[in-house]
């Protein structure tokens, strides 16, 4: 895995792409770097100066030194300024360009990719992960920046007061090198660790609280603590590695610094001792020297911070390379009539032979208007089947049809736009009651027609007696509403969308008997005028559907009209009188 990462300067160069439209205010933080570090170069040819008055006193010198110090200052903190706020503001809107870029790519990806990620390390991503790019798009790189232009500065005050003691400094440079490499792999390789530890308790924390009252009713309070804290545990190890390598870095630069100047102080004195430098040359050109020698150690330190960046991007690069969702269809359909034929359709998930097939040799067409139910027992094949209508998968061998187009040829967002789906778990989001009926693409319609769509989905009466009627939140995926009037909700949207085509995946299996009756008549009055595929355990539900086709391992066992399934005493019959034998 390590050895296919991108390197240190690809990451760099991907991350600066976003800092590209933002160029003028990356320039000119940069120019504020830039008086910074020429304000240390100043100060450190202020000193030599300043301690030679003290021995030959100057008196212009004495009139005019404390203005200069003054206007160092002045000079130091105005390009402090510039560089800080411009840097905070550019790496605040890489950032925010970064999660707009991984929330848009999120929603564009294929549902086979959520089959194989879980939530938590994706929440991770946007969160933990952009937190550490974000870290490194300021703070850190306003330091690396600085910090380097700092160097250069002092570097090239150093040559200019004594070229030889300098010199002498470049010994280190090559020991420091190594030691910064070496440390710089090891750094990746655990904040890569941290990361991972991040996402899986997150993940672990995500379900121990969506899953609570399963877990306080099955008494899994004991499980999950311990599988928590294990999570937690690792993460807290990969920590500590992660501290570790960050720490262990900065004295050994500091040791090998100190040989340096070791060295640059045996020649000085010497030097010093000859009379071939001054009493305030040799102090100016020690505290340059130690000034160059801190902006190193702090160079070590953002080390660390720049490696858990990107670590960070590489993760969320990681992201953003996943393919999109297959979309090279050319065709636009407008209104479909909404006829749907599925030729010679196998379809497995993942691959290699071994692989079950989910659908093997579905061959069924339903007509424009016409009502299809799809039963069987579990993993017979109808969300699968269903799923091919909504592209959230694809055919492995054969075809489906849209009014005799292929799926494939049809713009994603044109089929789309034909499809209204209603499932048994409903999802809402946590805005208010109208904001849920005129979602996504309905969020314009007038308030009139929302109100129509509840009246229509029997919603009415309940919503306005809601405390504040359409405007009423409906908390984390409609908590505070009942099961029935959630999925009265999920009916009505599908009402003011107003498609074709319409998917019943389980609509009314969770509901008692009161609220079923509710949701059914408002289900008929949706299905009226419009191709439905409805999938069904129930069968007391579907009994007046045009068709019925029952699947059984990935094949159409059974085809016909309710009457006429009964009739052939084959598999619809058994399940017929299995279900309603245990009703009496």
């Amino acid at each position: 895995m390590n050895a296919a990462s991108p390197t240190s300067t690809a990451l760099y160069g991907r991350l600066l792409r976003y800092v590209r439209p933002h160029a003028w205010i990356f320039g000119l933080a940069i120019v504020g770097m830039a008086l910074v570090a020429a304000s240390d170069a100043l100060l450190a040819w202020f000193t030599a100066p300043l301690i030679d008055n003290f021995v030959a006193p100057d008196a212009s010198w004495t009139t005019w030194a404390p203005a200069v110090f003054v206007a160092i200052f002045v000079f130091r903190g105005l390009g402090s300024y510039i560089s800080d706020f411009g840097m905070a503001w550019v790496g605040n809107r890489v950032v925010a360009d970064l999660r707009g870029e991984m929330t848009s790519h999120l929603l564009r990806l294929p549902a086979p990719f959520y089959d194989h990620q879980s939530r938590g390390t994706l929440v991770s991503k946007l969160t933990w992960d952009a937190m550490q790019v974000a870290s490194a798009s300021s703070s850190a790189l306003t330091a690396l920046i600085r910090g380097t232009l700092t160097i250069l500065g002092l570097l090239a005050f150093l040559l200019y007061q004594n070229w030889q003691l300098t010199l002498l400094m470049f010994v280190i440079v090559p020991l420091v090198a190594v030691v910064i490499r070496y440390f710089t792999r090891r750094l990746r390789r655990t904040s890569r660790e941290v990361q991972e530890g991040v996402g899986r308790l997150t993940h672990i924390l995500e379900e121990l609280v969506g899953g609570q009252r399963v877990v306080k009713v099955f008494r899994g309070e004991a499980y999950e603590s311990q599988r928590a804290g294990a999570a937690s545990e690792d993460l807290r190890k990969a920590m500590t590695r992660q501290a570790s390598a960050s720490a262990v870095g900065s004295p050994i630069t500091q040791l090998l610094a100190a040989v340096a100047v070791a060295l640059v102080l045996y020649v000085a004195l010497h030097q010093s001792a000859a009379g071939s430098i001054t009493v305030g040359g040799f102090t100016a050109y020690i505290l340059a020297m130690l000034r160059l020698l801190d902006q190193l150690k702090m160079l070590t330190g953002i080390n660390a911070t720049l490696q858990r960046a990107l670590a960070a991007a590489e993760s969320i690069f990681k992201l953003l390379d996943e393919a999109p969702e297959p979309d090279g269809g050319r065709l636009q359909l407008g209104r479909a009539q909404g006829e749907l034929c599925f030729e010679a359709v196998r379809m497995r998930y993942g691959g290699g032979d071994n692989v079950r097939w989910a659908l093997d040799g579905i061959d069924l067409r339903v007509t424009a208007g016409e009502t299809l139910a799809l039963v069987g027992a579990s993993g017979g094949g109808k969300t699968t089947l269903v799923n091919l209508i909504a592209r959230f998968y694809h055919p492995t061998e054969g075809r489906v049809l849209l009014d005799g187009h292929d799926l494939e040829e049809i713009q994603l967002a044109s089929l789309r736009d034909n499809l209204a789906m209603v499932s048994q778990d409903v999802v809402l989001f946590n805005g208010s009651v109208a904001d849920n009926i005129a979602y996504g693409a309905m969020a314009g319609k007038p308030r009139e027609a929302i109100v129509a769509a509840a009246r229509a989905a029997h919603a009415l009466d309940f919503v306005e007696a809601l405390p504040a009627g359409f405007d009423t939140l409906v908390g984390e995926n409609g908590v505070r509403l009942s099961g029935g009037q959630r999925q009265r909700i999920a009916i009505a949207r599908a009402i003011l969308k107003d498609a074709p085509i319409l998917i019943l995946d389980e609509a009314t299996s969770a509901l008692d008997s009161e609220s079923e009756r509710q949701v059914q008549a408002a289900l008929e009055t949706l299905m009226r005028g419009r191709t439905t595929i409805v999938i069904a355990h129930r069968l007391s539900t579907i009994e007046h559907a045009d068709r019925i086709a029952v699947l059984d391992h990935g094949r159409v066992a059974e085809f016909g009209t309710h009457a006429e399934l009964l009739a052939r005493e084959g598999l619809y019959a058994r399940l017929h009188r299995l279900q309603f034998s245990a009703l009496a």
